[in-house]
C-alpha cells in the first residue's frame, strides 16, 4: 500500500466546537463498541479496599528486572484546555520536550548513557530470553507499535471521507508527537529502516491531524488503518494473519480470532499505550490497549465479548480475565521489546471528551506531562495503576480492577485457577509469570520494593527535570 503523505500538512477544522468533557453521547458510545447504558453510576461502583502495599508476586521482566522508567516534565504540556485549541496541536504540546523524555526513559532503562547503546542492550536482552541468541538489532527486521487511537474508532470522531478527525477533537489518544519521537529513536538510534516499521491501530482510523506530521518526516513507514485510508490519503489496511487467538475460558459457538498480519509479520512489537482510567474497568493500560489489536470491536456480534470479564461485570479477585491472554499470547506479549504509557493528557475513558489536570504531587494542579516506560508488562500497568489509584476515587477503586495483574504475575498458577493458553485451541502450555506486581509504599514517596533495598519487586526510576 502506497503511503504517501499530504503534502500539505494539516486539514484545519472549520467551526468545531469543543466537546465538554465528563459527557458519552449515546452515539460515541455505540461507536467505543459499548452499548448507550455503559457508563456504571457512581453510586452503584463496587469498591476494593486500599491495596496493601510492597508484597510483590510474581517473576520480573527486562533487562533490570521489574524496572519501570518514570519521565515527568512539565515544559512538554501548555494546552490552555478545551475550547483553546487542542493538545496535540504544535503549540500545545513541545516536541523537544517530548523527544527528551523518550531519549531518558530508554536510557534509563536499557542504564546506558546514549540512546544507541540503550536500545543495543534493550534488543539484546530481549533476544537472549526469547531463544534468539546474543544479538542485537539485524537490518529488514520488522517493528510494528500498537498505538491507542480509540477516539479514532471506527464510526467514531474520524471522518472516512477527507479522514479529518471532525468530533471528539481533545479526546484521549496516543499523542502525535510521543508516536514521532519514538519514530525518531527507532530510526536514527535503533538502526531501523523507515519501511521496516508499522505504527497505528488495527481497529481505528489514522486521522490526518496525527497522520501528517508523522508521514512529513517518514514517508515510508507504514502507517496502519483499520480501513486503508481513500484514494487521496492511503494508509496501509490492517488484515488477518492465519495464526489463531484463543480465548484461555474455551467459549463455545464464538467466531474463531485471527493476529493481524502486521504483528505476525514483525520480530519486535512495541505497546504504546495511554494513562486513562475506564468507566468499566478501572484502568486501561498496556494490557487493555490490545481490545484494539484484533481488528474488531471488543464486544463484535458472533465473537467472544472481551468485556464479560471486566471488573464492572465480574467483581472482586481470583477470577478468569482475558486480559491475561492478550497479554501472553505469543504474538502479541511474546513479541513486546518495549512497553510505555503516554501519560501527557490522561483522562477517563470512554465516558469523557477531555483530558483532565491532575492535582497529585508533583503535578500539583497541572496536566501529569509523563511517560512510563518499561520491558515488564506487569510492572508497568502496575505503577500506572497506583498513579490513577492515587489521582481519582472512583473508577480506578472499582473492585478487581487490579485483578489482571494478580493473574498475569500468577499466570503459570493463577489465583483463578485458569489454564492460560491463548496460543492452543486446546490446554497445551500454560503462560508463565508475565511480570511482577505490587502496589507502592504511598502516593508521595512512590516506592517499591527494590526502591526500598529489597531483592525482589518492581523498581521505579524517575528521570527527567522532575526525578
Amino acid at each position: 500500500m502506497d503511503n504517501r503523505c499530504d503534502r500539505r500538512g494539516f486539514i484545519k477544522i472549520m467551526g468545531s466546537a469543543a466537546v465538554a468533557p465528563y459527557m458519552l453521547r449515546a452515539t460515541d458510545a455505540m461507536a467505543f463498541g459499548y452499548s448507550s447504558a455503559f457508563r456504571q453510576p457512581l453510586d452503584k461502583i463496587v469498591l476494593a479496599s486500599s491495596p496493601i502495599p510492597n508484597l510483590p508476586i510474581g517473576v520480573g521482566k527486562g533487562l533490570y528486572p521489574g524496572r519501570v522508567v518514570w519521565a515527568h516534565d512539565p515544559k512538554a504540556t501548555s494546552w490552555p484546555g478545551p475550547g483553546q485549541g487542542h493538545w496535540w496541536e504544535s503549540n500545545h504540546t513541545n516536541q523537544s520536550a517530548v523527544d527528551g523524555m523518550i531519549s531518558e526513559a530508554i536510557q534509563g532503562l536499557g542504564g546506558k548513557p546514549n540512546n544507541a547503546k540503550a536500545w543495543e542492550a534493550l534488543i539484546r536482552h530481549f533476544n537472549q530470553t526469547h531463544g534468539n541468541g546474543n544479538v542485537g538489532y539485524k537490518r529488514g527486521e520488522k517493528v510494528t507499535i500498537k498505538v491507542n487511537l480509540v477516539g479514532c474508532i471506527i464510526d467514531g470522531g474520524v471522518d472516512p471521507k477527507s479522514y479529518d478527525l471532525v468530533r471528539g477533537l481533545d479526546y484521549m489518544n496516543a499523542s502525535p508527537q510521543m508516536i514521532l519521537a519514538l519514530l525518531r529513536q527507532l530510526v536514527h538510534e535503533a538502526g531501523v529502516q523507515p519501511p521496516d516499521i508499522a505504527v497505528g491501530d488495527p481497529l481505528a482510523l489514522f486521522p490526518n491531524q496525527f497522520y501528517g506530521p508523522l508521514c512529513r518526516e517518514f514517508p515510508t513507514v507504514r502507517y496502519l488503518d483499520h480501513d486503508g485510508g481513500n484514494a487521496t490519503y492511503p494508509r496501509t489496511r490492517v488484515q488477518y494473519s492465519p495464526i489463531p487467538f484463543y480465548w484461555s475460558s474455551r467459549p463455545s459457538r464464538t467466531a474463531q480470532d485471527y493476529v493481524p498480519v502486521p504483528y505476525a509479520e514483525a520480530k519486535y512489537l512495541i505497546n504504546m499505550a495511554n494513562l486513562k482510567s475506564h468507566s468499566g474497568a478501572g484502568v486501561t493500560l498496556c494490557a487493555k490497549n490490545h481490545y484494539g489489536s484484533l481488528i474488531r470491536t471488543p464486544p463484535d456480534k458472533g465473537y467472544y465479548d472481551m468485556h464479560v470479564s471486566l471488573p464492572e461485570e465480574v467483581h472482586g479477585s481470583g477470577h478468569y480475565r482475558a486480559l491475561v491472554d492478550l497479554m501472553g499470547h505469543a504474538q502479541m506479549g511474546g513479541k513486546t521489546l518495549l512497553y510505555l504509557i503516554d501519560g501527557l493528557y490522561p483522562g477517563v475513558h470512554p465516558i469523557e471528551h477531555a483530558p483532565r489536570k491532575w492535582s497529585l504531587y508533583p503535578f500539583n494542579g497541572q496536566w501529569a506531562s509523563s511517560l512510563l516506560a518499561s520491558q515488564d508488562p506487569v510492572a508497568i500497568d502496575s505503577v500506572a495503576f497506583d498513579f490513577l489509584w492515587a489521582e481519582w476515587n472512583d473508577f480506578p477503586h472499582m473492585s478487581g480492577a487490579d485483578d489482571y495483574l494478580h493473574e498475569a504475575a500468577l499466570a503459570d498458577h493463577p489465583p483463578s485457577g485458569t489454564f492460560y493458553d491463548p496460543d492452543h485451541a486446546a490446554k497445551v502450555t500454560h503462560l508463565a509469570s508475565l511480570g511482577v506486581h505490587e502496589h507502592w509504599n504511598n502516593a508521595q514517596e512512590k516506592q517499591y520494593s527494590k526502591n526500598l533495598g529489597k531483592g525482589q519487586g518492581i523498581e521505579l526510576v524517575g528521570v527527567g527535570p522532575s526525578a
